[in-house]
């Protein structure tokens, strides 16, 4: 379980196939930190640590289902991707509850700076009965976006906005992201137990 509070933009040091499965070699500050085993999102996807190097970076896999729902096939050797280690329970939730669990991609539509924040639009398309389960934003609600938790401040069909302050901005590879761009959704999990408890 993660909160949607990036520790790191971290930089991709290397992409390697392995059958239908991809491994991101990772470096990090926190590396050295690191178990195998252990879970870190990266761009808000949940992966296992296979392997820590000694040179401040570490591996994860990606299997084939997980690229297919998410942005980690596009990454490449030098890109930046948001990293967080999952939550210690014992500490103050600064986010909201996030699984990790990607649920779809959504592309950049607009990117707007007004008053010190900057505006991003995103558009995502999900079937109708989806709709119904909760794969949906609402207005103040939460969302993921590339694993980064934040406030909808405009919410329709199949689009939403978020407002990004300057920090994030610059601590997150929300500064990398540009009109086209495709990141990753996480929908708040508090409003797909809603959406099935009202469907009952």
């Amino acid at each position: 379980m993660f909160s949607g509070i990036v520790e790191e933009a971290a930089e991709v040091k290397g992409v390697e196939r392995s059958g239908s499965n991809v491994n991101l070699e990772i470096g990090c500050s926190f590396a050295g930190e690191l178990k195998i085993d252990q879970s870190v999102a990266h761009n808000g996807v949940c992966l296992t640590v296979v392997s820590i190097s000694d040179n401040g970076s570490y591996v994860v896999t990606a299997i084939q289902e997980t690229l297919d729902r998410s942005n980690l096939g596009d990454l490449k050797p030098g890109m930046r991707v948001n990293l967080e280690r999952s939550m210690l329970m014992n500490g103050r939730l600064d986010g909201h509850i996030v699984q990790g669990h990607v649920d779809c991609t959504a592309v950049c539509t607009g990117i707007e700076t007004l008053d010190g924040s900057t505006y991003f639009k995103f558009e995502y398309d999900v079937a109708p009965e989806m709709v119904s389960k909760g794969y949906t934003t609402v207005e103040k609600g939460s969302v993921t976006v590339n694993g980064v938790s934040l406030t909808v401040c405009e919410s329709e069909r199949n689009s939403f906005k978020v407002a990004i302050i300057p920090y994030t901005f610059e601590h997150t590879n929300f500064r990398d992201i540009g009109v086209g761009s495709r990141v990753n959704i996480e929908f708040d999990i508090i409003g797909k137990y809603l959406a099935k408890l009202m469907s009952r």
